[in-house]
């Protein structure tokens, strides 16, 4: 599919859904990444009970096995990859592991694989590998109206109060696009969530003056971003107005709406 992305088409006889093997580079070193840290922990508890044992430290059988319930039980991602062993030699009891090569093995070729079952019909694995990802892209776009842009709950009684909230939660859905867009093509590490999040402190605010003769003057000013602020919206090509222009005429449009 692309070079960090591999799929495989799985057809099974006489049936009526078909399998797809997919790999997927980022996948995979996400989960070896989180392997390693847990074999890392379970391998420093298990050396730390076997000095303990040597030591003459810990000498109850049943507590030494206790413990290292404990200790498999704390990493059970990993757990199987080991075997632990409880011997006496000449009256003393010492803890020896290991781990499984077999199953250190078999956990390195599975890391970053995943499979998909459907009964859609497609010419190629790839075809159907992208109609998958549309499927995540719905997902993502229900999860991001329900978060960041809270179309959910709704206190509306009338269905155009209903209306009005589903169209301003789509106009908002098309910007989070467009930003997600915007992102994707400068190349940037940022994604939308994040970066709607770090833009969320820069708001317009109304600096009202009153004068001695009883009238006010009103300024519109922007929030002054901050360093990373000005770093995000210079990857994103957006320049703030020192100024924004204040319509006098807005609460009395919005009235008349």
């Amino acid at each position: 599919m692309r070079d960090e992305v591999q799929v495989k088409l799985i057809s099974i006889p006489e049936g009526q859904e078909t399998f797809i093997l997919c790999r997927t580079e980022g996948r995979q070193k996400k989960e070896q990444a989180i392997r390693n840290r847990f074999a890392t922990r379970i391998e420093t508890a298990l050396d730390s009970l076997k000095k303990q044992v040597k030591a003459g430290r810990l000498k109850n059988r049943d507590k030494i096995h206790v413990r290292i319930g404990r200790i498999l039980a704390s990493h059970p991602n990993v757990a199987d990859l080991y075997t632990v062993e409880v011997r006496e030699e000449s009256g003393q009891l010492r803890v020896e592991w290991s781990a499984k090569a077999g199953q250190q093995k078999w956990r390195e070729a599975r890391e970053g694989a995943y499979l998909l079952r459907t009964n859609l019909s497609a010419a190629t694995a790839s075809e159907l590998w992208e109609k998958y990802m549309q499927l995540t892209e719905v997902e993502a776009s229900f999860r991001a109206l329900k978060s960041e842009l809270s179309i959910r709950p709704l206190y509306h009684q009338r269905e155009p109060r209903v209306k009005a909230h589903v169209m301003v939660a789509f106009l908002g859905y098309a910007l989070w696009v467009t930003l997600k867009h915007l992102l994707q093509r400068q190349q940037s590490q940022w994604s939308a969530s994040r970066a709607l999040a770090e833009l969320a402190t820069l708001q317009s605010a109304d600096i009202i003056l009153p004068t001695t003769d009883g009238r006010e003057l009103r300024l519109r000013r922007i929030t002054e971003p901050t360093t990373e602020q000005r770093t995000l919206l210079n990857e994103l090509g957006i320049q703030l107005p020192y100024q924004l222009q204040f319509n006098q005429q807005c609460s009395a449009d919005f009235a008349v709406a």
